[in-house]
């Protein structure tokens, strides 16, 4: 019996972990392809540049690095309110966009204090809505009431 076993296991892990599998949760969505190629931003002259060094990549070692590939109109690693530490990611706008197109050639996927970052181009912020600030619209928190 422990032979039948072990001779079943592996075919059923290889039915389970194989990309020709028929399962449907397995199977990603229809759209994502869609979705990922719709994520990309127009090229503009600002980068989004992710995987900061959180402790020590501050906005003048990131002007200093990217400074390399063109002219940096500016520089600036995004920190948290309260604390004052760096999110991990910032922001760098180039004078032109081939200074930007450079930069993100030379900078995607390389080195900066030990960690390497990524660069690509910066997607519009999405306009935000008064509603979205607001309280609840049950009004406010249990712990604000008397």
């Amino acid at each position: 019996m422990a032979v039948r076993a072990a001779a079943v296991a592996p075919r059923a892990l290889r039915r389970l972990f194989s990309t020709t599998s028929t399962y449907p949760m397995f199977s990603p969505p229809a759209g994502a392809a869609a979705e990922a190629a719709q994520e990309k931003a127009e090229p503009n002259a600002n980068l989004f540049v992710s995987g900061l060094n959180k402790r020590s990549t501050t906005t003048e070692k990131l002007r200093e690095a990217f400074s390399k590939f063109g002219d940096v109109v500016d520089a600036k690693v995004v920190t948290d309110r309260v604390s004052g530490y760096s999110k991990g990611f910032g922001f760098v706008r180039y004078a032109t966009l081939e200074d930007a197109a450079k930069g993100i050639e030379g900078m995607d996927g390389k080195f900066l204090d030990g960690w390497v970052i990524f660069a690509e181009y910066a997607r519009p912020r999405t306009p935000r809505t008064p509603e979205s600030n607001m309280a609840p619209p049950n009004g406010p928190p249990s712990y604000c009431r008397q």
